[in-house]
């Protein structure tokens, strides 16, 4: 889809040079978090303490927004991964959906599947420590990699080629280009868990360290995904490429079935960290003394899963949610700030020349990260406005 708004040619390139600035983003988000670990004397810090300490010791300006700069990072980490949650709730309906569909006359609303869903997906969201979670995770993977070969197989079976497919796409559907791959690449909610948790955390950052190494092939997956995916499909392309496969065939409906579990039981994972923030950041505090902590934590867990389950049934478009949840978030959260944290940390340690392009360098990086999140998210609301009141809501994809 993504290669769709951008053509094959700004598709391609646009999403290597995107990988690149993620990549260079991150590596800036750990060289801050490890020299605020130095200066404080700390083993780790987490995204938004290495925010509030760098900013500290930044220039005027940034130590006077350095205390509330841990509410803003919380507030995006938080709306990224609530939204995260809702890509994975219309993902799983409308696969189930298609599937279903075939077998039956009757073609059920996806909303319908959206609420099958519902009860199991707040038990696996009950589930407190991420150690069980983390199992889900390894079979997920394994799942994904056997559907990806499928899908691959289903691309190449018919002979691909390029034509009636847009080199160049319109300029006015390039936000969401760049809201959906910033989607696709950038986690920057789990890096530094990721880097602090590892038992070598220098091997994660260097030259050929595992950060490099994960994005080459990520980055390289989802240009001949994307690419393969246009160029076999066209301008028929859906959301989410399950949604392509042919309906009537078995393999096909299991890839749909794979993934659709796959994402299902990583919920509780991509959850995590949206209930680590509410619980653990604002709401315990307020029931430390409580006798019934335990049963507060439980209701929050169950809001939150609630409220991303209300968001997908206003709005059961896949592509339109990721483009949007990309644009706001991760422009902010995977470029602007690591550039803001980068230069107020070394604000006061580097001089002349060399302050000076690091500043540039920052502020170019910055702009980007700011461009993308204005223009993209207004593109993605304005399309996801158009298409709610098109149909009168009654939008299935």
């Amino acid at each position: 889809m993504a290669f769709y708004h951008a053509g094959y040619i700004v598709g391609s390139v646009g999403t290597i040079l995107i990988g690149l600035l993620c990549t260079y983003c991150i590596h800036m988000l750990i060289k801050v978090e490890y020299e605020m670990c130095k200066r404080k004397k700390v083993p780790s810090l987490s995204y938004p303490a290495v925010a509030e300490a760098a900013l500290s010791d930044g220039p005027g300006w940034c130590q006077a927004i350095a205390p509330r700069i841990v509410h803003v990072i919380n507030t995006f980490l938080l709306i990224y991964q609530l939204g995260t949650c809702c890509v994975y709730v219309v993902f799983v309906s409308s696969n189930i959906k298609s599937i279903v569909d075939y077998y039956t006359e009757e073609k059920t609303d996806v909303r319908l599947y959206m609420l099958i869903i519902l009860l199991p997906l707040i038990l696996i969201n009950w589930v407190r420590n991420l150690k069980y979670l983390a199992p889900f995770s390894t079979i997920a993977n394994f799942i994904t990699l056997i559907s990806f070969g499928i899908i691959l197989y289903y691309i190449f079976r018919e002979p691909i080629s390029f034509d009636g497919l847009v080199p160049v796409g319109k300029l006015r559907d390039f936000p969401l280009f760049f809201g959906t791959v910033l989607f696709a690449l950038e986690a920057i909610g789990v890096i530094l868990p990721l880097e602090n948790e590892m038992k070598t955390p220098k091997s994660f950052g260097g030259p050929i360290g595992v950060l490099n190494k994960a994005m080459i092939v990520i980055v390289s997956l989802y240009v001949g995904m994307g690419l393969f995916g246009y160029m076999n499909y066209g301008s028929d392309v859906l959301g989410s490429i399950t949604l392509n496969l042919p309906p009537d065939e078995i393999l096909g409906q299991c890839v749909k079935g794979m993934l659709a579990f796959a994402i299902y039981i990583t919920h509780g994972l991509a959850c995590y960290v949206a209930i680590d923030i509410t619980w653990n950041e604002y709401l315990f505090k307020r029931f430390t003394n409580s006798p019934r902590k335990v049963f507060w934590e439980y209701v929050t867990r169950t809001m939150l899963v609630l409220v991303t389950f209300l968001l997908a049934v206003a709005i059961p478009n896949l592509e339109l949610f990721i483009s949007l949840f990309g644009a706001l978030c991760l422009s902010a959260l995977g470029l602007a700030f690591p550039a803001l944290m980068q230069t107020a940390c070394y604000w006061s340690e580097r001089k002349g020349l060399n302050k000076v392009l690091m500043v540039m360098k920052n502020i170019v990086i910055a702009l980007i990260g700011v461009v993308g999140l204005v223009v993209g998210t207004y593109t993605s609301i304005s399309d996801i406005i158009a298409t709610f009141f098109e149909d009168g809501g009654e939008n299935h994809h």
